[in-house]
């Protein structure tokens, strides 16, 4: 395995760690999603996943999606949003754009049109400022198509909108007459 699969199987793997299962390697997430990284780096290499520090800070540093976040002194680590266990990510209700978006599969379309978008498992629907990352994001699924979400005029009828670290932004539900494909 090369340098580059590795960092994108090892981040495969703790985004899975810190955003759904902890328990997978016997880690302890704090209620705002919080793990000790020396915790975090001895679990790992008790399931025979290890990896160094430095490694772990190169993956914080550099994905491309900043999924991954370390407090001031990198004592602690956690998923930056995309939990399907309970956490309080400690975000405050924001105004958003005019519009967001939101990529998924054609095959979804239907659904979605008719329920408007759930967040299912997870805390929250997912939402993008960009078309481009709307698109990459339903790229994963299948045909991807993009919806537009009028978000402000969500905001303004009592919707509460979160902007996560990483500039992912997240609401409880989008009904579907908020939503029209792009």
């Amino acid at each position: 395995m090369n340098y580059e699969q590795l960092l994108k199987s090892t981040s495969k793997f703790l985004s899975l760690v810190l955003r759904h299962r902890p328990e997978l390697i016997g880690l302890r997430l704090d209620e705002k999603g919080w793990a000790s990284t020396a915790e975090l780096l001895e679990k790992l290499e008790a399931s025979g996943k290890a990896i160094t520090n430095e490694l772990l800070a190169e993956m914080v540093a550099t994905n491309a999606k900043q999924r991954f976040a370390f407090n001031e002194d990198k004592s602690m680590i956690r998923a930056s949003q995309g939990h399907s266990i309970h956490v309080d990510l400690e975000l405050a209700p924001v105004e958003p754009p005019v519009q967001l978006y939101h990529g998924t599969a054609e095959q979804n379309l239907a659904s979605i049109l008719a329920h408007g978008l759930e967040k299912r498992g997870r805390q929250h629907v997912h939402l993008s400022a960009g078309i481009s990352t709307a698109l990459q994001v339903g790229q994963r699924h299948g045909k991807p198509v993009v919806l537009v979400v009028d978000a402000l005029q969500m905001h303004e009828q009592g919707f509460a909108f979160f902007l996560s670290e990483n500039n992912v932004w997240l609401t409880d539900h989008v009904p579907a007459e908020y939503l029209r494909r792009q």
